[in-house]
């Protein structure tokens, strides 16, 4: 029996990758069958953990057809992964500006609009999810964290502050005075904003093929003139507290606390977030407040909502900002 794109696409759903593979590979090539072919090959890469293959065989297919939503989605989720907002958010809005919806682009944008602070435009989109999916439970919750930023955004002037804080810090490199030398080395380093650089080190400039001294004394000094310099950003982790020091907790769930955060169902930011903050068990999680997580950058209510979600299915939870 002949294999076809709805056999192969099942056998991958059903992670038989080898036998799937290989039907693709002998399957012929026609006007009508190129693009779904080259789809399920890019969909295969990614999930053969080849992140940057699946990437080209996606931007390969939305040349040749622009409007392939599920290879612009597809590649808006590896983009993601790989910390790129600005591709990841133009690959999103390409999903969500032709019907039929796309829940979950509308919703990992919202989520991005959200930690921009564009509150408003994430608002309308997960309006938009619930006016045809009412009960969907995702939608919900995203709608109660993003009235939570508003309500914070009118209420708390210093939560405006660190807003326009957090908004200076993402102005891309390229807005800046470089020579074409310093641009091109930032740009190859993916040091794309000034939030970036603020975190990179000299030492990890100079490491840098073709970056010599003359790249880096010119964005020093163009730090300098704004009253900034390299590294200050760099957040160095607390040490992990002993054992001894982890909140009693009665039960099975005891048993968690030496559990790897990796066990957790998290989104990439979220994960991102807490390996900025040297976490790496469940009992490490449990010693921080939620003021302490939505102190870090790129780090919001829908974040904390999620983390909290998940310890609670441990029977656990974060540490409260009270003394007990």
């Amino acid at each position: 029996m002949p294999e076809t794109l709805d056999s192969i696409a099942k056998q991958i759903h059903t992670g038989e990758l080898d036998s799937a593979r290989k039907a693709l590979a002998s399957l012929p090539r026609n006007e009508e069958t190129r693009g779904e072919v080259k789809f399920l090959e890019g969909y295969l890469q990614e999930l053969g953990y080849d992140r940057e293959g699946a990437v080209r065989t996606y931007e390969a297919l939305l040349r040749d057809d622009p409007e392939h939503t599920e290879a612009a989605f597809r590649a808006a989720l590896l983009y993601d992964q790989f910390g790129d907002d600005e591709l990841a958010v133009d690959m999103y809005e390409r999903c969500t500006s032709r019907p039929p919806t796309h829940v979950n682009a509308m919703l990992n944008l919202a989520l991005i609009y959200e930690e921009d602070g564009r509150l408003d435009e994430a608002e309308s989109l997960v309006r938009a999810v619930l006016k045809e999916n009412p009960n969907h439970a995702r939608a919900e919750q995203m709608l109660k964290s993003v009235e939570s930023v508003q309500e914070m955004v009118m209420e708390d002037p210093a939560y405006r502050e660190r807003d326009g804080r957090d908004a200076m810090l993402d102005t891309p490199v390229s807005d800046f005075e470089l020579s074409v030398r310093s641009r091109n080395c930032l740009k190859q380093m993916n040091i794309r904003t000034l939030g970036d650089l603020l975190e990179t080190t000299e030492a990890e400039l100079l490491s840098y093929r073709n970056f010599g001294e003359t790249s880096l004394n010119e964005i020093k000094a163009m730090l300098q003139q704004k009253g900034l310099r390299l590294g200050q950003s760099l957040q160095i982790p607390e040490p992990l507290p002993p054992v001894a020091r982890l909140p009693h907790v009665s039960g099975d769930a005891s048993i968690h606390l030496r559990r790897p955060i990796s066990e957790m169902e998290l989104s990439v930011r979220s994960r991102k977030c807490l390996q900025r903050l040297g976490i790496a068990t469940l009992g490490e999680l449990t010693m921080r407040t939620e003021s302490e997580l939505l102190a870090t950058k790129n780090f919001g209510q829908t974040s904390l909502n999620e983390i909290k979600q998940q310890l609670e299915t441990f029977g656990l939870s974060l540490r409260s900002s009270a003394p007990r």
